[in-house]
């Protein structure tokens, strides 16, 4: 029986294996990547998720967007790291292959390629819900099937038609934000007509800073964290941009100041603005409730745009980011090899598959409302959680390899390795022990963990046949790198 592990990769195998992106055009320019990872931290999550996280937990919101930025921060600087050493369109599923084995990248990339494509049916259905409130009378599977055709013809077409997308998209959300956060400061410092500053009424008034406990703060801290959901994308698309190394080093080191400014901040001047149990947080949204409040007119149809915006965003890269973790795990021998098959430097199979995935999630939400799209739902409520923990573990290994062999590699360095990383991994065990605990999380974790067991399953079964029937050919599996340290599982003759 082989074992379940991965030997590390040669040299030559490591410089082999930058050839699996090859095929893959370098499309994306400096700016594409930049508004990438900028817009990637702006989305519905934040417009709107983050009313439910306000209305538990009050003011105490801005503590938990702290603590799990913080938390978020870290993942970033280890996938940072990794990423710039080994730029790879799988991301940390090809870290997890080269740290860990094959049935970690397995794991890891299959699992982020689920919440992804089922990601894109939540937004598509999101996006139609406002459209067809514009236009009463409209079915709103139409207007999903709509974005997902626009969307599935840009990410056919070239890599850099995708990045143009995202680069407008991404601009208009900065430029959304950025008002919002001029707008709430002048409305605090008193420099509106007809405004009052409001000082600190609203954060110690009204049951204090935590009005409802621990129990609300906690509440709002599992909120947050899964508020961040997007900031992984950037490493994704790093492989095929002009200078991957470069990219992926100026994305990540930026990435504390856009946490702190878009999600912290933002919540800072909507809690201090807008009194915390406001029913408008919760039932339309801070943002809205915080324009509302300055009487801002038109404040439902201005949010409204902007969301739709975050909601098409979003779509648009997470069918990208599909595709290309698809493309990825099938060149490493993980997955159907039609996927893998790239036209015009685009695996463009992978693109119709990821789409059509999540196009029949959606049709799924009408079918099946009451009981096969809730279990979909909650399979994906903590997969982000599992992918953090697998590029947490691969960062401990693979910087002391790293370090060993090619140090010129280490570009991005985590801060105060290996603290830093293990005390990420006691928070990501601190966040499922939290879930645990709440009943409304306690499903998703729970059938989160179900898919990842069974992921890991299969991925084990794959690299023990793949173990078996190289020690029978007498093959090392040396002629199948990938350039990720891992091999493909080679043909059966």
């Amino acid at each position: 029986m082989s074992r379940i592990s991965a030997s590390p990769p040669t040299a030559d195998s490591a410089a082999a294996g930058a050839s699996t992106d090859s095929a893959l055009t370098h499309g994306l320019k400096q700016r594409h990547l930049s508004m990438i990872a900028l817009g990637g931290v702006i989305g519905a999550g934040l417009f709107v998720g983050s009313g439910a996280g306000i209305a538990a937990a009050g003011p105490s919101i801005i503590v938990a967007y702290a603590l799990s930025g913080l938390l978020v921060m870290l993942v970033m600087r280890m996938l940072g790291e990794m990423s710039a050493a080994n730029p790879a369109s799988g991301s940390f599923s090809v870290h997890a292959e080269r740290a860990i084995g094959p049935w970690a990248g397995f794991t890891a990339g299959w699992s982020f390629w689920f919440l992804l494509c089922v990601a894109v049916g939540l937004e598509g259905i999101g996006a139609a819900q406002i459209v067809s409130g514009w236009l009463p009378g409209t079915p709103e599977w139409a207007w999903v099937a709509l974005f997902m055709v626009i969307f599935l013809g840009t990410n056919l077409a070239a890599v850099k038609n995708f990045g143009e997308f995202e680069f407008w998209f991404a601009a208009l959300k900065v430029i959304a934000i950025t008002l919002f956060l001029v707008l709430g400061l002048l409305a605090i410092l008193g420099f509106l007509p007809d405004t009052d500053a409001p000082g600190l009424a609203n954060l110690t008034g009204d049951g204090g800073f935590l009005p409802k406990g621990m129990d609300g703060f906690i509440i709002g801290l599992l909120a947050s964290v899964f508020a961040y959901g997007g900031l992984e994308t950037v490493t994704i698309a790093a492989a095929e941009s002009e200078n991957p190394v470069q990219g992926v080093a100026k994305a990540v080191r930026t990435a504390m100041w856009r946490i702190a400014v878009f999600y912290i901040g933002s919540m800072a001047v909507i809690v201090t603005l807008v009194p915390w149990d406001n029913p408008k947080v919760a039932e339309v949204g801070p943002f809205y409730a915080m324009l509302d409040h300055l009487g801002v007119g038109s404040a439902a149809q201005i949010m409204n745009v902007v969301i739709l915006i975050a909601l098409l965003s979003a779509m648009n890269a997470n069918i990208y980011g599909a595709s290309r973790m698809a493309r990825s795990l099938v060149a490493r021998g993980q997955g159907p090899a039609v996927l893998g098959r790239i036209s015009s430097g685009v695996p463009r199979n992978a693109v119709l598959f990821s789409s059509v995935f999540g196009f029949l999630c959606v049709l799924l939400s009408y079918w099946r409302p009451d009981d096969v799209f809730p279990w979909l739902l909650n399979m994906i409520g903590a997969v982000i959680l599992v992918v953090w923990i697998f590029i947490a573990v691969s960062q401990l290994v693979l910087r002391r390899r790293t370090e060993r062999e090619a140090p010129e590699k280490l570009v991005v360095r985590m801060w105060l390795f290996p603290v830093l990383t293990v005390v990420a991994l006691a928070g990501m065990a601190g966040i499922f022990l939290l879930m645990l605990r709440q009943p409304d999380t306690r499903d998703q974790l729970l059938a989160t963990g179900a898919l990842t067991l069974v992921l890991i399953g299969v991925g084990v079964v794959r690299q023990r046949r793949k173990g078996n029937a190289e020690a029978s050919d007498g093959s090392d599996g040396s002629d199948g790198s990938d350039g990720s340290g891992a091999s493909v599982p080679a043909q059966r003759k």
